[in-house]
């Protein structure tokens, strides 16, 4: 355990940091999950639906911005593909 106090703070943000990007970052894993079961004819009409979680999760710093970008791009070349 932390003897400084400013150690100690800086644990407990780093605890309800890590909570509240827990919750971001399952719905993100899910959708995209979600999205890769669906039919491949009913998969672009689920796209924008898994680009808001995506945008959601990048808003709000769970995901950087390339992994962001990377995450549509592999979702727009499968669904142009199948």
């Amino acid at each position: 355990m932390a003897n400084i106090k400013s150690a100690e703070k800086r644990i407990g943000q780093a605890v309800r940091r890590t909570e509240r990007n827990r919750g971001v970052t399952s719905r993100l894993r899910t959708a995209i999950k979600k999205h890769r079961q669906v039919a491949d004819s009913d998969r672009e009409g689920a796209l924008p639906g898994v680009y808001s979680e995506i945008d959601r999760a990048r808003k709000k710093g769970t995901i950087h911005k390339n992994a962001a970008a990377r995450y549509k791009s592999r979702l727009a070349k499968k669904g142009a593909k199948g």
